[in-house]
């Protein structure tokens, strides 16, 4: 849409337009579902006229998430915060296009003492994993819990580590990869690497070549909107089997992509906690094919 006037805050002007309110129309903009001329702007940037104003998908501004039974892999639950291992494939949070059978509505089911700092669609969730990228998540159960790790994933306290697999044969036994990540101007459900962008910083080392993937682990500095996906495919080497930056068509499975390794300090308690879990069966599957062959 484009602007008509001039000088108003864009929070506020975009309340008029739309069928939002203001606390929605700031949350799209800080997770960068509002853009204007493509890039992402904070809530008190004040439109010019003429401003092109795109908006990415459909918000979900439901006020109520359903209970709903679902198996859980639970690693670990305490009064104040759980570990989950969640499976490729499941949606952590509604959003647009998905309502139900996300991992939130699990969580619902299995107890009503969830955080809710964020929005009514997010309780507990303090990050998120992509839909079909599997693995160890953290899920707050209580507020204070909530803010202590926000605050740790924000200070970079928390160590997170990812296995993936790659498509060809990565030259050397480690890389940096210092790239900053902004929104696909082309497709808006895509991130890019683009120099206007957020500064995103991954570290990779290869844990095993094969004839024609290379298997890695990767720690991230920070947590941009599929970061390591992102990444991946900028230096060549795309995750393999991933539906949006691998135009090589693998299987069903979706991304070979899993956040394997967790350690953090208890926001409570103070104690160091770890985890680590294997990779889903279809993964090590076809790493064990890999191996046969």
């Amino acid at each position: 849409m484009k602007v008509k006037v001039s000088g108003m805050r864009i929070d506020k002007y975009l309340k008029d337009e739309l069928d939002y309110s203001r606390e929605v129309i700031t949350k799209m903009l800080k997770e960068g579902k509002i853009l204007v001329n493509g890039k992402e702007v904070k809530p008190s940037y004040k439109v010019k006229l003429e401003d092109d104003i795109t908006i990415i998908g459909k918000y979900v501004t439901q006020t109520k998430v359903e209970a709903e039974k679902m198996p859980l892999n639970i690693v670990y639950e305490d009064d104040d915060l759980m570990v989950i291992n969640k499976p490729s494939g499941q949606v952590v949070h509604p959003g647009s296009g998905n309502h139900e059978h996300t991992l939130v509505s699990g969580l619902l089911y299995h107890t009503q003492n969830l955080s809710h700092l964020e929005d009514e669609v997010r309780p507990g969730i303090v990050h998120r994993l992509d839909k079909d990228t599997s693995g160890l998540m953290l899920v707050a159960k209580s507020n204070k819990a909530h803010e202590i790790l926000a605050e740790g994933f924000k200070n970079k306290t928390i160590h997170r580590e990812y296995v993936a697999l790659l498509s060809g044969v990565f030259p050397s036994g480690e890389a940096l990869i210092d790239a900053p990540i902004g929104r696909d101007k082309n497709n808006y459900q895509k991130m890019c690497i683009n120099p206007q962008g957020k500064k995103a910083i991954t570290h990779l080392k290869v844990i095993k070549k094969y004839a024609k993937y290379t298997l890695v682990r990767l720690k991230l500095d920070t947590g941009r909107t599929h970061q390591i996906r992102v990444h991946m495919a900028y230096i060549g080497y795309p995750v393999f089997n991933d539906p949006v930056y691998n135009p090589k068509k693998g299987n069903e499975f979706g991304q070979f992509l899993h956040s394997e390794y967790l350690k953090f300090t208890h926001p409570i308690t103070g104690e160091v906690l770890e985890f680590r879990v294997p990779l889903p069966s279809e993964f090590q599957s076809f790493l064990d094919k890999l191996e046969q062959e």
